[in-house]
């Protein structure tokens, strides 16, 4: 049987009893969190020229409200990620479409969203050591869109089989220049969706994709994954959840700059309102992933007119900003603040430096590589070389070390960050996270509901809805889908 109609005839048959209370709960966070990354999208300039030429959130085709739902929680970075991939921008987002066109209820969209979770997380961890990761792995919502959607219409697997074939024949591959320069960055999982939706319409209809192509050597991992990890994709299916690797975004940007974010938001708490004329410098020291990511946007940033998707990888204005005002949301990428001066001013005065202790914790946790170095073994060291020098690679395979986990129960994502702040009057105050807020790890799995309700509320939410997330296993039909429409209001 090859790894693709495996994992299809486990994923079609998943039932809410099958899935432990945990991998629910976590699941209900989610679904508030991108309900919540949904709205902030919807409120910015850019959403509402999506909204414009696409229609509004629910429509009455399903497919059309799982294409717009997508787009508008994808592009200001503030979904949620796991081990591996964004995933839901395609793993909440559609099956909330069809859920409420359909008439389902609330165990019945859990079961589908942790459905979806699993297939979409575990196609994306055997292509993790590749050319593509983060929002760039936009193959991760040809998964996570079939299934989802497909859960929610009780497809049996061999469907599954065949539109999952047909979706991963001619998969996306984005272009950096048009991701992090121009306004395309809202299709970056509103095209894999669509694809996903044709592809499960042609299955239906009697199209037959190809059961092999994940494997095959003319396949998609042959294309893909520097290091295929074929057995990423069925490895412990039913107890070894990627779900509980999930890490909640609670600000935009990323990938990596949550912490340092966060520790600036506590350095404005503890030295009160600064001017920008009081800041002399800012250290920001982080694990090699976040200088990576900085890399690649910086030579986009020009200032207030940067372009967002170069903007929201860019870590010295999202620091500067938390530093100047407590905290970062999404009016703080759209003017008039993002032309406000002053943070420019002080985001110049950001100096970002490499702490081979942080990328040590990165790649010993399982997101977002550590697992899959772990997996791979020797073979990932040609990987690690070209991504990050021989040096850190022979860091990184040792943090990760050789034996792959069982399980997700006590998975992290250590994404951390120390952030020096040197004021003008020779003060000096310090701040370090090693786990971002809502990132993967013991605090998150304890405070989820209480994190992606503070959340919610932050951007806009209503304070019933939110209460209301708590009570999602227990939500009939016609609850279920008041619930959706009042969150989307």
């Amino acid at each position: 049987m090859s790894i693709l109609k495996e994992l299809c005839r486990w994923a079609a048959w998943l039932r809410p009893e099958d899935i432990p209370a945990r991998v629910r709960a976590l699941a209900s966070s989610q679904l508030l969190s991108q309900l919540a990354s949904i709205r902030a999208g919807a409120a910015h300039p850019l959403g509402r020229r999506l909204i414009e030429g696409f229609g509004p959130p629910l429509q009455a085709d399903p497919r059309a409200s799982a294409c717009v739902l997508s787009g508008l929680g994808s592009w200001l970075n503030l979904d949620d990620t796991a081990y591996a991939g964004h995933l839901s921008n395609s793993t909440v987002s559609v099956p909330l479409a069809f859920a409420h066109a359909r008439g389902l209820d609330g165990p019945a969209l859990l079961a589908a969203v942790v459905a979806a979770n699993e297939c979409a997380a575990r196609i994306t961890a055997a292509a993790t050591l590749g050319p593509l990761r983060g929002h760039s792995a936009v193959h991760t919502h040809l998964a996570g869109a079939v299934s989802g959607r497909l859960h929610c219409e009780g497809a049996d697997d061999a469907v599954w089989s065949s539109a999952l074939g047909l979706a991963f024949a001619m998969p996306n591959w984005p272009l950096m220049r048009a991701f992090l320069a121009s306004d395309a960055r809202v299709f970056n999982t509103f095209t894999p969706v669509r694809t996903a939706m044709d592809s499960c319409d042609a299955a239906r209809a009697g199209l037959r994709g190809a059961a092999d192509i994940l494997e095959h050597p003319d396949g998609f991992l042959d294309r893909f994954a520097s290091v295929p990890l074929p057995d990423a994709v069925s490895a412990g299916l039913g107890t070894r959840w990627h779900t509980e690797t999930l890490s909640f975004k609670m600000h935009p940007g990323g990938p990596g700059i949550d912490a340092a974010v966060d520790c600036a938001a506590e350095l404005h708490r503890q030295l009160g309102p600064c001017r920008p004329e009081d800041i002399e410098e800012i250290v920001v020291e982080a694990s090699l992933y976040t200088l990576f990511a900085g890399r690649k946007a910086a030579s986009y940033i020009v200032g207030p007119g940067s372009p967002l998707g170069a903007l929201v990888l860019h870590t010295p204005y999202p620091v500067a900003t938390a530093l100047l005002t407590g905290g970062l949301t999404v009016n703080d990428f759209a003017a008039p603040l993002l032309s406000d001066r002053a943070r420019w001013d002080v985001a110049e005065r950001v100096r970002l430096v490499h702490d081979p202790e942080l990328t040590r914790a990165l790649f010993a946790s399982e997101a977002p590589f550590g697992e899959a170095v772990r997996q791979a073994g020797k073979a990932a060291g040609p990987w690690l070389r070209a991504f990050a020098g021989e040096e850190v690679a022979e860091l990184a395979q040792g943090a990760a070390g050789d034996v792959a986990r069982a399980g997700f129960a006590s998975s992290a994502k250590a994404t951390g960050a120390r952030v020096t702040v040197r004021l003008a009057d020779g003060r000096t105050a310090s701040r370090q996270r090693m786990i971002p807020i809502a990132a993967a790890g013991p605090h998150t799995r304890a405070h989820h509901a209480e994190l992606m309700r503070a959340k919610f509320l932050e951007f806009g939410g209503p304070s019933d809805v939110a209460d209301a997330a708590a009570d999602l296993e227990s939500m009939d039909a016609d609850t279920l889908r008041s619930w959706i429409e009042s969150a989307l209001r």
